[in-house]
């Protein structure tokens, strides 16, 4: 039995989406036997069915299937507000982790691999996600202007009112910033603070997501929200209020 699971009165609801049987009995198999709930699917079209049919906590989404890849299926799911995505792929290249990364996954890796592997990512991606809405209280947000980043719905409500949807990771960066306005962190920090401490440093990881940021916040012209310090990192120059 998962300690980190087995606890929680709703287990956490885990959909695997590959196309090779044998891999998607594998996992389900295992992640079952930690108490997880499993439901799979052979690719995008049956993906789309089963979250029709109930909510998720998670996706592990292969990147290469016949008919819609991972990366647009994941492409899709970041844009409509989706659980979070672990990818899977044969290749564990640096620029196919990118690309995963900038279409919004939450995590990458590469096949074939280790499922207590797998279970461990899932684990963290579970506990980032818990871990963001807990202890805080209705309501709250951060104002820096003229934006409002609500913590418990997760969203970005520009000047103009627009609503903008975030991916956890884009959520999680931008929530860091808040919380150290007008502070330089440097790549290696901001690893840290949206991965954990073992994370394997990228730098070209966090370019990716504050790139994928700065295109949203620039809606309404607040891509110079955060700024890049040369040779240091990056930072958030407007002053922040908490609600």
């Amino acid at each position: 039995m998962d300690p980190e699971n087995s606890d929680m009165p709703n287990p956490s609801r885990i959909l695997i989406v590959d196309d090779d049987l044998g891999i998607r009995t594998l996992m389900a198999e295992f992640l079952t036997q930690h108490s997880y709930i499993v439901v799979t699917a052979a690719n995008a079209e049956a993906m789309n069915r089963e979250l029709a049919r109930g909510q998720f906590d998670l996706v592990v989404l292969d990147v290469m299937m016949p008919g819609e890849d991972g990366l647009s299926a994941c492409r899709r799911l970041v844009a409509a507000g989706g659980p979070p995505v672990i990818m899977l792929s044969v290749t564990g290249q640096d620029v196919d982790r990118i690309i995963g990364l900038e279409v919004g996954a939450d995590d990458y890796i590469a096949k074939p691999c280790n499922p207590r592997e797998l279970l461990a990512r899932i684990r963290a991606v579970l506990r980032r996600q818990h871990g963001a809405n807990e202890g805080v209280d209705i309501g709250t947000s951060f104002e820096f202007g003229g934006w409002q980043l609500n913590v418990i719905r997760r969203d970005l409500t520009s000047p103009g009112g627009t609503v903008v949807i975030l991916s956890d990771g884009e959520f999680r960066l931008l929530k860091a910033f808040a919380e150290r306005p007008q502070r330089i962190l440097t790549r290696d920090q901001l690893l840290e603070l949206l991965k954990g401490p073992d994370t394997e440093s990228m730098d070209r990881a966090i370019d990716v997501q504050v790139s994928r940021l700065r295109r949203k916040l620039g809606i309404e012209g607040g891509e110079e929200l955060i700024r890049t310090v040369r040779h240091e990192g990056y930072v958030l120059v407007a002053k922040v209020l908490r609600r």
